[in-house]
This record gives C-alpha cells, structure tokens and sequence, in this order.
C-alpha cells in the first residue's frame, strides 16, 4: 500500500495552479512581513544606539531560529504530515509583528526577531511539500513559483517600509509596524484552505507513488549536498552583504537619503524575484546543474565590479546579480529532492534552513568586520565569493540533473 507521504508527492495528472499561486501569496505576505525587519535597520540603529554588530546578531537571531528548526519540522511532517500547521505558523509571526512594533529594548527586539523566525520554520517546509504535491512533475516550475513569491515579498516589505513607515519620523516608524499584523490574519485564512485540499490529496485512493530518478549510493548522496551546502555559503555570504547592508553602503558611500537606498534595495530585491522565478522554469527544460553553473559562477564579473562603480552603474549590477545569483535556489531544492526522494519536507526544510542560517552568519559576521574596517571594504572581499561556484563540477548527475 501506498504511504500517505508518498501518495502526496506523486505527481497529479495535470498542475494545480490554484493551489500553487496560493501559497505563493502567502508566502509573498509572509516574507513582505519578514523583510520589515533589515528594512527598519537604519531606523531601529538610530533608536536604540546600535552598532554594525548589534544589527548582525538582530539577523541572526531571526535566521537561526528558522534555521534550526526547519529541518526539525521537515523531518517530523514527513512522517506526520501537518496539513494546517502552515496557517498555526502565522500565529508566531503575528506575535512578533506584534512585538517588534512595541518593544522598547534591544532583547524585546532580538525575542521579535526569533518569534518570526519560528513562523518562518513551521511554513517553510509544508508548504514546499505541497508545492510539489501540486506539480503534476513540473517540480521546478512549482517551487520557482513559490519562490518567486516569497522573494516578490522580500522586495515589497523595504518599498512598504519607505513610503509608509520611514515618514512616520523617529519615535513613530517602528509602531507603524503594527498596521502589517493584518497580512499574518489574511494569509492564515488562505492557508486553512490550502491545508484543507492537501489533507483531502492525502486521504484520496489509489494514488501512486512517484518514480524518482535512480537511487544513487550513499557516498554520492552526501557529496551532492555537501557540494550543494557549499554553493548555498557562496550565495548567501554574498547575499547578506547586500540584503543587510546595501542601504548602509549606498548612504555611506554615496551620501542618498535613506528613502533612496531603500528603493535601490527594492530594485536589488525585485531582481532575486525574477531570477528566481526563470531559474526554475528554465531548470525543467534544460537541467538543474547548467543553472546551478550559470547563477553562482556567472555572477562573478558583477561582483568583482561593483565595489568600484558608481551610483548609477551601482544599482544596474545590483539588479544584475540578484537576478543571476537567485535562479540557483529553486535549482538546488529540486536538485536535491531528486537525491533525497521520500524526504521532501526534511530536504526542504534542511535548505531552507541553510539558507536562513547561512545569511544570518553571514550577517553577522560582516557587520563585525565592517566595525572593524569598513562596509566599502566588506564589498571588496565579498566579491570574490562566487568563485566558490566551481565546486559544481562535483556535483553527481540524477535523473533531472542534466540532459
């Protein structure tokens, strides 16, 4: 008999948009919420006195609460899958909207921070289990989707931040935070639903299991993802230098009000989306390595520019290497679900966790070396990350690896 686990990620007969484009919104409203936070950095740094490395560990605290936990979740649901515990996750989020909104000290900010990152590590890897559900086989098309929803979010939150809670002035920004609790109802609501249709997915006769690719052996498994762990340090190290500090880097370099670095971290955002978006199309017709080879090795002559050009060309690359550098994530997740198959909310999970933790370290880690030397200087080392894409040459060949 066919496990419920395995009858939930067998491929429909036809795709199911519907519930595709629905957890993209709502994982667009989850992230639009998650992205007030590097937003109002400038504003929570004046506030409260911060240094560069106090605005690291606040990340941190946020991506190591989602990365620890994800996996956990993902293993767990794999055997037990939860079909609502995507819309109870909201709940956390809310609660630290909620907070963030309020607090008055640094610790009560760091607590907001980890409640977020724990709505984060309860949504993340269902939802990624009903995406593929939902697939009918065009795995990469499904989780690009997803994606391209949660990172549509990361660039709405800091244009939302702008124009509706940087006006607000000092002492009144951060309370402003309050009026986006509402998203956490709305995609609660949409979530129940979605949960209802994969429980019904679940319970449906006669399903057959999917025919993954070939099993590989043990070895090639692990050097897959130790491969794939790697490549993620390069994307996400470098990430972080932009996504936590690009609006620090273009007032300090460039002198732009902070309404301006914001709409610039809009466009540097609104290029992941997009990226991310035609990494996972693309992957579905020609093969999860040649993206893979492309996004993380191809971005290195942005990188390497950047540091040296203007405000203009600044912003132009920029958009360039989100959308280069993003077309990997949804690549590296169905890469390596093909490893991992039966596993799908623990490789879920397990990535998505990364890629939480990776950016968290590596935030705090640059905001430490940037009080020690500059955020000029950290542009200049950071560039040179990308030349870790040429670990892809290891990576083993699977059944939608290459054609």
């Amino acid at each position: 008999m066919t496990s419920p686990t395995l009858a939930a990620e067998a491929p429909r007969a036809r795709t199911n948009l519907g519930i595709i484009l629905s957890l993209s919104f709502c994982h667009m409203l989850n992230d639009t919420m998650q992205s007030l936070l590097p937003a109002l950095y400038p504003i929570l740094k004046d506030e409260f006195a911060l240094d560069f490395a106090q605005i690291g560990l606040l990340t941190l605290a946020f991506q190591c609460t989602a990365s620890l936990l994800q996996p956990a979740v993902g293993l767990y649901t794999d055997r037990n899958p939860m079909p609502y515990s995507m819309a109870a996750g909201m709940g956390a989020t809310l609660t630290g909207l909620l907070l963030l909104a309020t607090a008055d000290t640094y610790p009560l900010l760091v607590l907001a921070a980890m409640l977020v990152g724990c709505g984060s590590a309860v949504f993340h890897p269902e939802a990624s289990r009903v995406a593929r559900a939902a697939a009918g086989g065009r795995y990469g098309f499904a989780q690009s989707v997803f994606q391209v929803g949660g990172n549509t979010g990361s660039a709405i939150g800091p244009l939302l931040a702008a124009f509706v809670v940087v006006p607000a002035g000092a002492g009144m920004a951060q309370g402003r935070v309050i009026w986006f609790s509402g998203a956490a109802l709305l995609a609660s609501l949409v979530l129940a639903r979605v949960g209802a249709w994969y429980a019904r997915v679940r319970r449906a006769p006669g399903k057959v299991a999917a025919a993954g690719p070939p099993p590989l052996s043990r070895g090639k498994v692990l050097l897959g993802i130790s491969v794939l762990i790697v490549l993620l340090f390069s994307k996400n190290f470098y990430s972080a230098a932009l996504t936590s500090y690009f609006t620090f880097y273009l007032i300090g370099k460039f002198g732009v009000s902070v309404q301006t670095a914001q709409l610039f971290l809009f466009a540097y955002l609104a290029g992941l989306a997009a990226g991310i978006l035609a990494g996972g199309w693309v992957g579905d017709r020609i093969g999860r390595i040649p993206v893979i080879w492309v996004s993380i090795l191809g971005v290195l002559p942005f990188t390497l520019v950047l540091p040296y050009a203007n405000l203009f060309w600044t912003g132009v690359l920029a958009v360039l290497i989100g959308l280069v550098m993003s077309s990997a994530f949804s690549a590296i997740i169905v890469y390596a679900q093909d490893l991992m198959p039966g596993r799908i909310g623990f490789v879920s999970g397990l990535f998505f966790g990364l890629s939480f933790g990776l950016g968290g370290l590596g935030a705090a880690a640059l905001g430490w070396l940037a009080d020690a030397t500059s955020i000029e200087a950290v542009y200049r080392i950071v560039s040179f990350l990308p030349m870790l894409g040429l670990a892809t040459a290891l990576l083993p060949r699977t059944g939608g690896a290459a054609r």
